[in-house]
Order: C-alpha cells, then sequence, then structure tokens
C-alpha cells in the first residue's frame, strides 16, 4: 500500500472508529495458534503462476478454483492486504463441513510455513456441493480459531455443574473411563450409552458400539425427522426422501427446505436448477420463510392440515384417472388392500368386486371421496385456488414430481407420520418413483462402505431407549430418557454425550437438569465437544474433540440422484505430513491436545479390554499388526482398497494409492445417476415364487415377480409399496386412520386451540439458514448476521394483545412460561405464533461456560418443589482476548431459551416428539417479568409425559409374534433375534422392571 493510500485509510478508519490491526508476527517455522491468538502467515518467495480453473454451473453461473493439480504447492494473493500484492504460499487440503448433515466439500488453506489455516473455501470436485458452501462452511475458521474453545481434557473436581475442573492427561482420562466401561460389560449389556445429536459420519462409531457387546447406541433423532421416517418406511422400506430437484418438472415442500432444510446447500442448488427449467415451487408452510417467497405457490396451511390438503390432490388425480395407472398396477401392494380393507374398522364400504386391479381403482375413489378441494381449503385455512393450482402442478408433473418432508408438519404434529405417507402417496399415483426428476429413497442414493471388520450383533435390548410402549418408534425414545430415569426404569453406568446439548436442546430441558446433576442415575458422563455447553457444565469429563478439519471421518448423503463418498481429514496433520513430518495421533497437530473420536475411540476400547477377554480388542488391533491398535491410516486405507467400487481403478490411473487418492481430492463418486433401482433384474433360479408374487431363496424374502420378470423390488414383506400397511394394523392400530394414507387429528387442530381464550399455536422449531442448531455460539460471522429469535406475531394478533414489535410478550405452555420480545409480521399466520430454536444460550459463570459474545450470563433458582426459573443476568457483550473481533461484539440480545418450557409430546406410533406447543395465553408482559425470563414446573413436566404416554399401544398387548419390534424395521444398530422377545418382566406391568 503506497504511503498515501495508507494515511487515507488511517483516517477513515480513525472516523469509523476503527484501529489499524498490526501484521501478525511470523516465526521461521510451524505454529499453532488456534485458540490461542491469531494465525499468522508466511510470504511466498513468488507471485502466483498458475492460471484458476473457471467452471460453469448447471445453473450458468460462473466459479473459478484453484486445478487440483497444484494443491499441494499453491502460491495466491492475500486478499487481506491489497492494494499491496502480498503473496502467500498454501498447500490445499480437502475435508468436509460439520455445519450440518449435508457433508458438503470444503478446500483448507494451509500455509506451508506456519501450518496455519488460512480460510476454508468450497471444494469444486465434490459431487455433492460442486464447490459451492453457504455462509455455515467458511465459518469453520471461527470454530477453529474461537478463543473460547476447550484446548485440554478437564475433569470435574466439585459437584456436577459447580464449575470445577481440573485439567488432567489424555491417558489418565481414557484409564478412568476404560476402567468404567470394563466394569459395566463386565455386569451388563445395557449400562454404557452414546448418545449423539449429529453424527457427522456414517459407520465409524457404531461399529464401535457393536464391538463392545452393548446396546448402547441412542440418537436425537425422535427430536429431528423420527415422524418422516415412519411415514416413508410404511410405504416401502426407506426412512427418508431422496428428490431429484434439478430435474423436477413440480417440486412440492413442506418446508423451508430452499434455505435451511436437510440438505440445504446441496439441495438448494438444484431446486434453483430446477426452477430455472421451468419447474414450478409449491410450498406449504404456516410461516413466509424465503423458500415460501421464492414459490409459484404458497400454501399457509393450518398446523396438521396437510394431509387433507394431500388427500384431495390425490383425490383430484384418482377421479380424473391422470394418475399412472401402470405403475400402481404393477407396484402397489393392492392385492393386499383388497384382501384385508374391508376388514379395517372405519373403512367405508368397498366396491372389492372380484379383486381385479380396476375393482381397486373403484375402492380408491370411494376412499378418498371425502377429500375435496373446498373441505382441504376450510382445514387449511387457504384459498381454493391454490388448492387447484397445486393439483394441476402435480397432475402435470407425472413422474417428475420431486418431494420433500423432513421435520416441519411430520415432526410438529400428532400423528405427524401421516404427512409423510400422504405425501409419498402422490409419489406413487404419479409413477415418480426413483425417477428422473422424481422422488427416491435415500438408500439409493448414500453409499457407505464396509470396514475391515464388523463385530457380531449384540445379544441385549436397552429398554431405556426402545421401551415396550412404542415398538413401531423411529428410533430411540432419547427425550425421555430423564423422565424413564425418574419413573426408576433403570440407570447407565457410562454416558457418552457427543455433538449433543441435551438440557438446552430438547423439550422440558429442566428434566434433564434434574437427571444429568443425579449420580445414581447417570455414573459417568463424558462430553465429547469442542466447546462448552449448558450440558456439558454438569458433566465429569469434559473431553476437547476437533471441529471439521481437525478429525477423520467418512460420510455420503442422498443430495441427488448419483452416489458419492466424502472423507473429513484433519487437515494440519494431512498438511504437515505432507511436508515430512511423521504424526502419531491427531491431537499432536490439532490446537492444545484436541482429539479427534476416531482415534479415541480405538484407544478408550483398548483400555477397556486390555487383555481381550471381553471380546472387544479384537475388533479393534490392526489386521496387519497382530495385537497392536489399528491406525487411522490403516482403517481408512483398507476401506479404500477394498470396499468402494471404481476408487482404486482410479486411484491408480493417477498413481496413487487410494488413501492417496482421497486425501488429495477430498470425495469420490461411486454411481454418477441411480434411477428406478427397484426395477434391477435378479436370478430366480433354483428360487421359490410364493402365492403373492414373492421370490423366496432359503427362506428369506430376496425380490418379486413382476409382470413375469424377477425385480428386486422394495425392501417391505410385500416387496412392493404398501399403500395399506399389514404391520400397523397387526401391531394394533389397525383403523382405517393408521393403515393407509389418511390425516390424524392433531394435538393443536383448531378444535384444540381455544383463541377466544387466548390460546395460539407456538412453532418453535424453523431453523435459521445461518446457524447450527445448538453449535452456532462459537462462529462470530454466523453469530453477527442472526443472534435473536423474537416471537413472531400476525398483525391481527398483535392488535389483540395490544404489543408493538419490539415489546415484550409472556408466553404461557403447558408446563411454565417464557418472556421474548415479539416481531409483529404478516409473514405468519394468524393464531400461530413462531420462534427459532437456535438462539437462547446461557452460562452460569463468565470466564467458562460459554462464549460471552453468543451466550447470555444466567442464574437458576429452584424452590424444592419442582419449579425452576432461569433468569438472565447479563445479555452478550464485547470482551477482550486476543481476537480483536470480540471486542467489536455490538448487539446484546442473544435469544431465548424457549425449550424448556416445552412438555414432552411423544407420538404413539413413531415416537417423535411433535414439537408444536399450546400457548395457553400471550400476553403483553408485566413490569415484573424480563426479557429471557423462564420458568417450569416438572411436576407439570411428568403430568404431561403420563397424558401422552398413555395414548401408547405395547407390544406386550400388541405384538403379533411375541417380538418387540417388527423384525424388518430399522434400528441403527440391531441385537441378535433372540433379544427381540418380549421382556419377561416389563415395566410398569405388575411390578416388573426392564
Amino acid at each position: 500500500m503506497s504511503d498515501l493510500a495508507s494515511r487515507v485509510s488511517d483516517f477513515l478508519g480513525a472516523l469509523l472508529g476503527l484501529r489499524r490491526e498490526e501484521p501478525v508476527r511470523v516465526t521461521d517455522g510451524p505454529t499453532n495458534v488456534a485458540g490461542e491468538g491469531l494465525p499468522g502467515f508466511a510470504t511466498a518467495d513468488g507471485p502466483p503462476s498458475v492460471e484458476l480453473t473457471e467452471v460453469r454451473h448447471p445453473d450458468g453461473r460462473m466459479s473459478r478454483y484453484p486445478p487440483p493439480e497444484h494443491w499441494n504447492e499453491w502460491v495466491e494473493w492475500d486478499s487481506k492486504a491489497w492494494p499491496r500484492k502480498v503473496p502467500r504460499r498454501y498447500t490445499l487440503v480437502p475435508t468436509i463441513c460439520f455445519n450440518c448433515e449435508s457433508a458438503c466439500g470444503l478446500l483448507a488453506y494451509v500455509d506451508t510455513q506456519t501450518n496455519e489455516i488460512r480460510k476454508f473455501e468450497g471444494n469444486p470436485v465434490h459431487p455433492g456441493s460442486r464447490g459451492r458452501n453457504c455462509a455455515k462452511g467458511p465459518a469453520t475458521h471461527n470454530q477453529i480459531y474461537d478463543p473460547e474453545r476447550i484446548l485440554y481434557p478437564l475433569k470435574r473436581v466439585g459437584e456436577r455443574g459447580e464449575g470445577k475442573w481440573k485439567r488432567v492427561s489424555w491417558d489418565e482420562a481414557l484409564e478412568d473411563i476404560g476402567a468404567k466401561m470394563r466394569a459395566s460389560r463386565q455386569k451388563r449389556r445395557d449400562g454404557i450409552m452414546y448418545h449423539v445429536g449429529r453424527p457427522g459420519e456414517d459407520h465409524y462409531t457404531n461399529r464401535c458400539i457393536t464391538a463392545w457387546g452393548v446396546d448402547g447406541h441412542n440418537s436425537h433423532t425422535n427430536i429431528c425427522s423420527a415422524a418422516a421416517r415412519v411415514g416413508y418406511y410404511l410405504w416401502g422400506a426407506g426412512d427418508r426422501p431422496s428428490p431429484d430437484h434439478a430435474h423436477a418438472r413440480t417440486i412440492l415442500l413442506i418446508s423451508s427446505h430452499l434455505e435451511t432444510g436437510h440438505y440445504f446447500n446441496p439441495h438448494a442448488q438444484r431446486i434453483i436448477e430446477g426452477k430455472l427449467d421451468g419447474a414450478k415451487l409449491i410450498v406449504m408452510d404456516p410461516r413466509l420463510s424465503n423458500t415460501a417467497s421464492r414459490a409459484d405457490v404458497w400454501l399457509p396451511t393450518w398446523p396438521g392440515s396437510e394431509p387433507a390438503v394431500l388427500l384431495s390432490i390425490a383425490r383430484y388425480l384418482i377421479e380424473r384417472r391422470s394418475y399412472d395407472r401402470e405403475f400402481v398396477r404393477r407396484w402397489v401392494n393392492w392385492p393386499e388392500f383388497l384382501a384385508q380393507a374391508p376388514s379395517i374398522p372405519g373403512m367405508p364400504e368397498l366396491p372389492v368386486g372380484e379383486g381385479s386391479f380396476e375393482d381397486f381403482e373403484r375402492c380408491l375413489e370411494v376412499l378418498y371421496a371425502e377429500f375435496t378441494f373446498e373441505r382441504a381449503a376450510q382445514e387449511a385455512q387457504v384459498p381454493i385456488d391454490r388448492i387447484e393450482a397445486t393439483a394441476r402442478a402435480v397432475e402435470d408433473a407425472g413422474s417428475r414430481l420431486s418431494t420433500h418432508n423432513w421435520r416441519a408438519a411430520s415432526i410438529g404434529n400428532l400423528g405427524g407420520w401421516q404427512v409423510a405417507r400422504c405425501l409419498f402417496l402422490l409419489n406413487v399415483l404419479t409413477g415418480s418413483v426413483g425417477t428422473r426428476g422424481g422422488t427416491a429413497f435415500n438408500s439409493w442414493n448414500k453409499f457407505v462402505p464396509k470396514p475391515f471388520d464388523q463385530p457380531p450383533a449384540f445379544e441385549a435390548w436397552n429398554e431405556l431407549q426402545l421401551p415396550h410402549e412404542w415398538p413401531l418408534a423411529h428410533f430411540e425414545m432419547s427425550f425421555l430418557l430423564p423422565h424413564f430415569l425418574a419413573e426408576g426404569r433403570g440407570t447407565i453406568d457410562v454416558y457418552f454425550t457427543r455433538v449433543y446439548n441435551p438440557l438446552w436442546i430438547n423439550p422440558d430441558g429442566f428434566m434433564w437438569l434434574e437427571a444429568l446433576r443425579d449420580q445414581e442415575k447417570i455414573g459417568l458422563h463424558v462430553a465429547l465437544t469442542p466447546t462448552w455447553n449448558e450440558s456439558a457444565w454438569f458433566a465429569d469429563y469434559v473431553l476437547p474433540m476437533g471441529h471439521a478439519g481437525e478429525r477423520h471421518d467418512l460420510m455420503s448423503q442422498e443430495t441427488h440422484a448419483g452416489q458419492w463418498i466424502g472423507f473429513r481429514q484433519p487437515v494440519r496433520r494431512v498438511a504437515m505430513e505432507r511436508a515430512g513430518k511423521k504424526v502419531r495421533f491427531t491431537y499432536e497437530a490439532n490446537p492444545g491436545q484436541v482429539w479427534e473420536e476416531a482415534e479415541f475411540w480405538v484407544e478408550v476400547s483398548g483400555r477397556m479390554d486390555p487383555d481381550g477377554s471381553l471380546g472387544v480388542r479384537e475388533h479393534f488391533e490392526s489386521p496387519s499388526r497382530p495385537g497392536e491398535l489399528i491406525t487411522q491410516d490403516e482403517y481408512w486405507s483398507w476401506i479404500f482398497e477394498h470396499s468402494v467400487p471404481g476408487l482404486p481403478q482410479a486411484a491408480q490411473a493417477e498413481g496413487l494409492e487410494p488413501l492417496q487418492y482421497m486425501r488429495k481430492y477430498g470425495c469420490f463418486e461411486v454411481v454418477r445417476e441411480n434411477y428406478v433401482p427397484y426395477t434391477k433384474a435378479i436370478d430366480a433360479a433354483g428360487a421359490e415364487v410364493d402365492e403373492a408374487g414373492r421370490i423366496v431363496r432359503d427362506g428369506a424374502v430376496v425380490g418379486v415377480m413382476i409382470d413375469g420378470e424377477a425385480m428386486v423390488g422394495f425392501g417391505t414383506p410385500s416387496r412392493k409399496l404398501e399403500i395399506l400397511s399389514p404391520t400397523m394394523a397387526q401391531w394394533g392400530w389397525n383403523e382405517r386412520d393408521y393403515v393407509v394414507p389418511w390425516p390424524l387429528r392433531s394435538h393443536v387442530h383448531p378444535g384444540e386451540i381455544d383463541r377466544a381464550k387466548g390460546n395460539m399455536v407456538l412453532l418453535p422449531n424453523f431453523r435459521l439458514p445461518t446457524l447450527i442448531h445448538t453449535r452456532s455460539a462459537n462462529a462470530k460471522w454466523l453469530y453477527e448476521i442472526s443472534h435473536n429469535n423474537p416471537v413472531w406475531m400476525h398483525p391481527e394478533d398483535a392488535d389483540r394483545i395490544g404489543v408493538r414489535s419490539g415489546e415484550l410478550v409472556k408466553v404461557v405452555t403447558e408446563t411454565g412460561w417464557f418472556v421474548d420480545k415479539v416481531w409483529v409480521t404478516e409473514g405468519i399466520k394468524p393464531g400461530v405464533i413462531a420462534m427459532s430454536h437456535h438462539l437462547g444460550r446461557w452460562r452460569l459463570q463468565d470466564g467458562a461456560g460459554g462464549n460471552p459474545g453468543m451466550s447470555a450470563r444466567a442464574t437458576l433458582d429452584e424452590d424444592g418443589k419442582g419449579g425452576h426459573k432461569l433468569r438472565l443476568l447479563e445479555g452478550g457483550k464485547a470482551w477482550s482476548t486476543f481476537d480483536p473481533d470480540t471486542s467489536r461484539i455490538w448487539w446484546k440480545d442473544v435469544g431465548v431459551h424457549q425449550n424448556l418450557t416445552h412438555g414432552v409430546h411423544p407420538d404413539p406410533v413413531s415416537g417423535a416428539h411433535c414439537w408444536l406447543q399450546k400457548a395457553v395465553d400471550v400476553r403483553k408482559a408485566g413490569p415484573d417479568e424480563h426479557h429471557g425470563d423462564v420458568f417450569v414446573d416438572t411436576r407439570k413436566s411428568m403430568e404431561i409425559y403420563r397424558k401422552w404416554h398413555a395414548l401408547t399401544r405395547s407390544a406386550i398387548d400388541h405384538s403379533p409374534d411375541g417380538t418387540r419390534r417388527p423384525l424388518w424395521f430399522k434400528r441403527p444398530l440391531k441385537p441378535v433375534r433372540a433379544s427381540f422377545d418380549l421382556p419377561k418382566h416389563p415395566f410398569g406391568r405388575d411390578g416388573g422392571e426392564s
């Protein structure tokens, strides 16, 4: 920069109150200041000499990237030094993002002299993200250089929650934890629990849990996607949709998917491509999201009315005979429908006739005749012309109808699993199942390779995870764990939480607080986390694990109609190894002693079974070095050499080993396109064909005959798409409303909400495109964009209550209340209020427990009778660290923790927490009610739990074969067949215990 330019810059900076940053001192060798200082970067000895590769994206936009052949040695101008030309030398290391589950590709720019990470950009060769990222990807840099991150293993020295810790070595932590795991495993098979929120990987930890020989996998699925999973699984044994948006003629979303959903960035790209190619976008959402604002048709449906709208569209197709009759004839289990439907309670009189397909078509007309556009418009409270326009767009789409529902209405409502069931009915009727531009099941577009060793299934069933009352749940009844513990259903010896903040994210968080403090219920709590969170504060060990770019993982997601794998790797470690430095453990390359789960699990499993007597250690030993624990290079080398079709050949073509290839590119495309895989031909020679046309070999159904051709079909018992579910009927849900796609009355149906008394519906779970569930509070760029969560309220309701934007309202729920600011907007349906769920983080001390700029300092008070109160003492604030940006925090409002006030609503079928809440009253806050105040009575919490528990139909009473769960239903980890047998002394029956 010239002297004149420098003086002008300083003058303008002074006017704005900014100070000029001094350049970071660069050492002569490697540094590692993440979490303790700003990174420094060396000056290169020459200017850039290679042109960027220019890429034209499918939507017409252009991007430029460094060519992969130059990633090992890359020089470019320092953008922050402009207008001076300062060259920097990097080695570019690919990895994958972990700020949602999309697994988008990242490219880390690592300084070749200091080993510091300059930035993260998109990986242009990644098949899912294709070089582009949302705001959360580059923010990985914030997380790595976060001044408040945890750098060393910590052990509690005071009482749980007292906030007293000491630093310990990894060896000390491993020995203690491993010994407690060993003691638990020696006495029982259900004492170790791994509770994960976002896995961020596809098989590694599940393999470890299986090797321990325990039923120990718990997840957050039942506060996320359990309802939709059941709806899709009942259709075709695929528990997630995989829409081909880019090639669709009509895109129908029950979500804000264009901006926030699974899988946000890859799907958003393809939705835009579809629209640019002429596709119609239709969105059902009571909130005017960014997605709804881009829709051709926005349907602001009353929560829970979505099935009525969907079935009115189905009726339209059926009446007009404009559905794909041939597809339905070939692939739907209509013979079972005709045989069983007449005996189903609640069914109308059906013209089953002689059992022909034409008879089935007439039955469909009778079954869905009541779902008129007029009824749908009345229930949904939307204009009828919008529903008619949607029906015409669905009809016009034919086999190119891409649909998606993942959370939204399915996870919000009692019976929400029927939302997904009714939505996919439109795909079935249009024949758009797995077609180009249609909707597939996730397993068709996801690839999970097999590891070098697969431990045998365990012989155990943990009733704290899948109790007998919810035999059809997808999956563990995770959010009810504290309620189960309070009932005396069991205890936990060793409890791992990873990417999971249960006290904060779950409903009824004060029940979690009570459980996490109780050492009789939870013996040892190990929080695996890179940063502080509300739950880790009550742990016994807080062990720092790496962010994206600081660990090894393998991921694959159903982003489009192909298959790919993405390789997350610790980028500093890879850069050091490229430079010739040997690294044994990843914490030698990461900041402080930040480790990674993959190596941690190997080491702690070795300490759990040091002599091999438990049969655990053998599954963690190297296949080439008997008796020694496996390394990460060995583990991933074996997978890439033996388990990924085409990868060894691609690597050989470049003169590389498969592991070298994946370390170079960070991803591999396994299959470019994968359409209608259920039509794959199979060899039926020597097999039997039963009366239903199923192909049976060695007692197992392996396919189905379709018009004389042997095909693989679907994973259902019939091997077809099941419009009538025999499973539901067999397991105690034999009424019409459950066995076929049908609306179920929501707990927030208009009949349950007395608006005259001030009742409203609280929509508490919408996401923001720039935040990461509870993992945003160490990403300064993201929090500057989004840091508060006001109550969205329609002007009609605001006028009734007498509030204006920015004023405080008190929202009273079934278990307590909270106080927040209101935002008055026509972008929300009258009678509904909405709050984003990411915000309202708090800490109990200054100097520990959270980031001062992204969390509020708070106090917790209890009355000893179940009453808990959270009061915010101080909002977000600027503070002094090595990062000058922390002194520039300009906001104070960091949101309100609403989830504490949500009663648990476990759906009796899917087990999903039905997130929508009945706001008993919403009124202007009083003078002694302050922003962020929260109160909950946990006695009412248990009352709400028991009320919903009473809706269940236990396997004890309804299992058709003496098992706890249908054998064909998915479980993340399946035990041996004998473990499926019903318990001899089920909890709650004649004094029995699980």
